[in-house]
């Protein structure tokens, strides 16, 4: 059994990474830890956990587990790891963004994968620690990277992307409460969300000469969960050229896959899967993406790169289905 540790327990993020993991085959909790939560069950702060599992929060860690999951804010996982060692052998996943960027990535001799699996798996099988990535970033990454592949994106991309009030995490703030929320409908970060860095590291790992802009316009829906994100540039080839590129790009992937129709949101909440859809009109390619932010854009991927890193099939505690009504 892997022994995991869970830093960070009382979020949105966390929540979604324990009800995936207390039925996970493979993996045994050892611990959550929340200073502010310490001593109290974990069941009264994630109540959908009632009756799932008897531990409590506590303020301790055991420096020996086998994987580390960083459920913190960003830019607080660097701190956290100067202030607290562990094994070397214990693997660290980072839900944040504070290794995510190739800058970053080596710390206090750790030196972490960005962990996007359709790029990369084989590196994450054998990495130490992981970056995971951001949620929009995921969703937009998967539209691109079988374009980047073949280095067709030669002009500039415009995306237009709606995330759930759970992407702001479960602290309350002037634009997450539900008479604000409620019935509207805003945009925010226009042009300078944080994701675009990790987005074009990754489009010119697979595209060398990649330099075109990126017009991210990112939106706050009035529903809890789910990325909506629409893409589209322009495109020489035909339409079916490029659903056979996506196809062919992704045909070994677990958890991403190509739509024949038109895609909406209730097919991938609740799962780690990410949704494609490809159309050509007037000499642009739409592509279309849906994914849960919280499973596929954050703790589902997290899992599924601990399973890479263990040996373990892919969709091992990950074959969650969604609910269409």
């Amino acid at each position: 059994m892997i022994k995991v540790g869970i830093i960070g327990g009382s979020g949105y993020t966390a929540g979604e990474l324990l009800r995936l993991l207390v039925h996970h085959p493979e993996v045994q909790l050892d611990f959550v830890f929340s200073t502010t939560n310490a001593g109290s069950a974990i069941s009264k702060q994630h109540q959908d956990l009632i009756g799932e599992t008897e531990l409590n929060f506590t303020d301790t860690v055991n420096s020996d587990v086998d994987v580390l999951f960083l459920c913190l804010g960003h830019g607080r996982s660097r701190s956290f790891l100067e202030n607290n060692i562990f094994s070397a052998k214990t693997k660290v996943i980072d839900l944040g963004n504070d290794f995510r960027l190739n800058n970053d990535q080596s710390f206090l001799g750790r030196d972490f994968i960005y962990g996007l699996p359709e790029l990369q798996k084989a590196k994450i099988k054998s990495a130490q620690n992981i970056a995971n990535p951001g949620c929009f970033a995921t969703a937009i990454q998967l539209a691109l990277l079988p374009l980047a592949s073949q280095g067709k994106i030669t002009d500039s991309v415009h995306i237009n992307a709606t995330t759930g009030s759970t992407g702001a995490g479960v602290m309350p703030g002037s634009t997450t409460h539900f008479s604000w929320r409620d019935n509207n409908f805003s945009s925010y970060k226009v042009f300078t969300h944080q994701h675009l860095g990790e987005i074009e590291e990754s489009l010119v790992q697979l595209q060398s000469d990649f330099q075109a802009p990126l017009f991210f316009i990112p939106n706050r829906g009035n529903f809890s969960k789910g990325i909506y994100a629409t893409l589209y540039t322009k495109y020489e080839g035909s339409e079916e050229e490029a659903i056979q590129l996506y196809k062919d790009f992704y045909k070994d992937a677990e958890f991403t896959m190509i739509s024949d129709t038109e895609i909406h949101l209730k097919q991938v909440v609740n799962t780690n899967k990410c949704i494609l859809h490809i159309s050509k009109k007037d000499g642009m390619l739409l592509i279309t993406s849906v994914i849960d932010n919280l499973i596929k854009g954050a703790s589902g991927q997290a899992i599924h790169n601990m399973n890479l890193m263990f040996g373990l099939k892919e969709k091992t505690g990950l074959e969650l289905k969604a609910s269409a009504f």
